[in-house]
């Protein structure tokens, strides 16, 4: 033989061994997980699970896991659309909003916390209902978030509206820590923040809290944090988002059987990631303001995105989130199903 044929065979074995590299793993490698969430008490599922290898257990040490902390929903969502990261925690409110810009490319998972929201008012307001919000300073955080929302809607169910929009309440849009450092200044007079935030106005600031926003919802429950991913992720690498389902569902259990050690490692994290941490009973109350669960509360989720089209946040066109959730947990599920039947 030749040596331009050994040549010959020599390219084509490596082509073959590239395409065979290529479709035995499709998309993003799966060597790793890249994974989005916040350091605050909303996203203590991530947190936790994290530090207490509850997600390395699950998807086996030889896929890393990489971790990356963000500020806001809008920018995960952003993130997600350069496929920067592949899962992530995040509010109702960018999942929707994510899954409609992205034309269905991003899907939520399962759920992660209800709850854990309150309007707080200055100790010396006037405020005791909706009525008295007339001419107030109101903040919340991101235009567009899950707070922003939910405050905006109780303005419009109410017949109120916003200043910018002709309104008599001025709702001032800033960060959560900048919610504070107004809130201190006394600079605004109410704000409609999630934990531990709440708790910290009230606790630190001498806020106080008007309702916690589930006691308007029905059931008095409502998605206030998902587990969303890429859909080409999950469709490419079934098997590592089952398994961190899995592991998810875990850390779940073990926070709502161990509060208090649940406290201990959120602020250890806090401390080793931010470089300062929360007193131990603004992190321990807050903890008890919120649900940890793994169940979307599907309702909330399609009210939340009717309250957010009212509001004109999805665009000016018909909007629908049919197939917003994944189902690739009930697929798993009924896999299992299938062999248990199977041995009985």
């Amino acid at each position: 033989m030749n040596t331009k044929s050994l040549t010959a065979i020599g390219i084509a074995s490596m082509v073959f061994i590239l395409l065979a590299i290529s479709f035995a793993i499709p998309g993003e490698s799966q060597s790793e997980v890249r994974v989005a969430f916040f350091p605050n008490v909303g996203h203590s599922v991530p947190i936790i699970g994290l530090e207490k290898d509850f997600f390395s257990k699950n998807i086996g040490e030889q896929i890393k896991i990489k971790k990356k902390l963000f500020e806001s929903g809008p920018q995960v969502i952003e993130a997600l659309f350069a496929n920067s990261i592949d899962l992530a925690y995040v509010g109702p409110g960018p999942a929707i909003n994510g899954f409609l810009k992205s034309e269905n490319g991003i899907q939520i998972i399962s759920g992660a916390a209800s709850g854990g929201a309150s309007l707080v008012v200055q100790q010396d307001s006037d405020i005791t209902s909706a009525k008295d919000f007339v001419r107030k300073r109101i903040a919340a955080p991101q235009i567009g978030n899950t707070q922003d929302v939910s405050l905006r809607h109780y303005l419009d169910k109410n017949g109120l509206e916003s200043a910018e929009f002709g309104g008599s309440v001025f709702v001032i849009n800033v960060s959560n820590p900048d919610i504070y450092t107004l809130f201190a200044k006394k600079d605004i007079d109410a704000a409609w923040v999630p934990e531990p935030w709440a708790t910290m106005l009230v606790r630190e600031l001498d806020g106080k809290r008007l309702f916690y926003e589930e006691e308007l919802w029905d059931k008095e429950e409502f998605a206030s944090v998902v587990l969303i991913g890429r859909n080409d992720y999950i469709q490419s690498n079934p098997e590592v988002v089952r398994n961190w389902i899995q592991g998810h569902k875990d850390t779940v259990q073990w926070i709502n059987e161990n509060p208090k050690e649940t406290t201990n490692t959120f602020n250890e994290f806090l401390k080793k990631e931010l470089g300062r941490s929360l007193p131990q009973r603004i992190v321990g109350e807050s903890l008890d303001n919120l649900e940890i669960t793994s169940d979307p509360i599907k309702d909330s989720i399609f009210a939340f995105a009717e309250r957010a089209d009212r509001l004109g946040y999805l665009g000016r066109g018909q909007y629908s989130i049919d197939g917003i959730f994944s189902n690739i947990d009930s697929n798993s599920q009924k896999q299992e199903d299938v062999v248990n039947n199977d041995q009985t």
